[in-house]
């Protein structure tokens, strides 16, 4: 079936007008409201207003404008069967048989610091979503868009069909629309369910929490490869996130490629100076900042080669070409930097397995951090806290150098990404050694101590960060065995004093931040 008349109402005005003068040239009549239906008068495009088609005129401020028979039936009616031609024909109510809507902009308004509760309700779009659901549970018949991505294959469609747009089309720009209500409303629900009463005051928390994720890639496998697994990206704004990134060559990313190129990027973007972060299996196994991206990445493969093997390299500078020609050495899995000199992608792109990614590095942050359990999610905001020297309280006899604290500052840093148990071992803006994920404190601090030695890392002089509290003296007796000069720890146990004397017994300079960095 042929479109011959379609409604277009559109709070986001992009490619408009180009639709419809091309729909006007396909000979299909327009319907419109308000500043859409101004828009195009303007441009000299033949529209009529859906106040005059249905002869009734908006009102109550334009809280209502297509909520009509006319205008609903015209969408809903099923033109294969005869009951609903031959209502049609007696309510001389013609068919609308395509709906170009996009809704008031709530999640922007929201979005503003200034946004008061009435400025919200009033951005909630009434006559949109039930024009949009509308068509797109009839879509046996009616074509229905929403994104203004879609007009121009939408416009290929109807020259291509004779007028008319494909079953197939038609059903996938219905899945899209629905997809587009239920984010609307989400959101709605999200914002309302977080407020205390009408008055605005908010709660941290919606009472009912709706995501919205959209399908990005299929993964051949998830953790194992007796997984199945997907990749989704937010619906809200990502830019700047991992999921805006941009493949320039290797294999197509796995499930633990991005979880891991996901942690690798949390990471180096906390850093001012040029830094590189490398990631094995969720973990910083080396991370450094220096002059310049080469020789942050030669201290930070320095800390842990073995582990570095197959690992993920993230840079937070342009990746040029003696970069590259040192990260070719190595076995390397994937490499993500907000760009790539021409030289350095000929020569990565002789290793054409390697994964290289381009990802902007402005600020971006969740919300949210999100963890599924049985039956439930876990919700709490991110950790995005990064503390400055005058937070800072020592607490030991021996005071720490300018040196050590910048040192502390770069290992508390780090720590933050590493799970717990964890001990960092740092010095010179370089990691040294590190301990993650063991049931105990001691164990950590004995294994970062170890892996140094491995590779014949020397810790005398060294700082060491502590996500959390010591326990008890005796992972602060490994670190001072191993050489350390300061620690940086959160304080808070019972046994603080225990080991603060512990550390002065030794000549270590002990600095409380008051604040934990668990990850788990």
């Amino acid at each position: 079936m042929s479109i011959k008349q379609a409604l277009i109402s559109v709070s986001d005005k992009t490619g408009v007008v180009e639709l419809a003068s091309a729909l006007h040239q396909l000979d299909i009549m327009i319907l419109s409201t308000g500043g859409t239906a101004k828009l195009l008068q303007e441009a000299s495009i033949p529209v009529i207003e859906v106040s005059d088609y249905t002869g009734f005129p908006e009102m109550l401020d334009g809280r209502v404008k297509t909520l009509h028979p006319k205008v609903h039936a015209g969408i809903l009616a099923r033109m294969d069967l005869p009951a609903h031609q031959q209502a049609m024909a007696q309510a001389q109510i013609p068919a609308i048989d395509l709906i170009v809507v996009n809704l008031y902009p709530f999640t922007s308004t929201i979005a503003r610091q200034d946004c008061t509760v009435e400025e919200a309700i009033e951005n909630i779009d009434i006559g949109g979503p039930t024009m949009i659901r509308a068509a797109a549970k009839n879509f046996q018949r009616v074509t229905v868009v929403t994104d203004p991505q879609d007009y121009e294959p939408l416009l290929e469609q109807i020259r291509s069909n004779n007028g008319s747009v494909d079953h197939d089309y038609r059903f996938k720009l219905a899945q899209k629309a629905f997809s587009h209500t239920a984010r609307y409303d989400g959101a709605i629900s999200n914002y309302l369910t977080a407020l205390e009463s009408s008055t605005g005051q908010r709660k941290p928390f919606p009472d009912q929490f709706n995501l919205s994720f959209t399908l990005t890639q299929s993964l051949r496998y998830g953790e194992n490869p007796h997984q199945q697994a997907a990749f989704y990206r937010d619906a809200a704004d990502i830019t700047g996130s991992l999921a805006d990134y941009n493949q320039l060559q290797g294999k197509a990313l796995s499930y633990n490629n991005i979880a891991d190129t996901d942690a690798a990027l949390a990471c180096v973007r906390t850093f001012d100076k040029p830094a590189c972060v490398i990631i094995k299996h969720a973990n910083p196994c080396g991370v450094a900042i220096a002059d310049n991206p080469l020789a942050a990445y030669k201290k930070a493969f320095t800390t842990d080669p073995v582990s570095a093997f197959g690992g993920i390299i993230a840079i937070n500078r342009a990746v040029e070409a003696d970069l590259a020609k040192a990260v070719l050495q190595q076995f390397v899995e994937v490499i993500i930097a907000p760009e790539f000199s021409m030289e350095a992608r000929q020569l990565l792109a002789g290793k054409s397995n390697i994964r290289v990614l381009t990802v902007s590095l402005g600020a971006h942050g969740n919300l949210y951090d999100l963890k599924r359990v049985d039956g439930g999610l876990l919700v709490q905001t991110p950790d995005d806290l990064n503390l400055t020297a005058n937070q800072l309280r020592v607490v030991t006899q021996v005071k720490p150098t300018d040196a050590q604290i910048e040192d502390c500052l770069f290992a508390w840093r780090v720590a933050k990404f590493v799970k717990s148990n964890t001990i960092v071992f740092c010095s010179n803006g370089q990691t040294l050694g590190i301990g993650a994920g063991q049931m105990s404190r001691v164990d950590s601090a004995r294994i970062a101590s170890i892996k140094a030695e491995q590779v014949h890392l020397d810790l005398h002089g060294s700082v060491v960060a502590s996500d959390a509290f010591f326990p008890f003296r005796d992972g602060l007796d490994v670190l001072a065995q191993a050489g350390a000069k300061a620690v940086i720890q959160p304080g808070g146990s019972i046994r603080d004093e225990e080991v603060i004397a512990a550390a002065n017994e030794q000549g270590i300079a002990m600095i409380f931040t008051g604040v934990r960095h668990f990850r788990h």
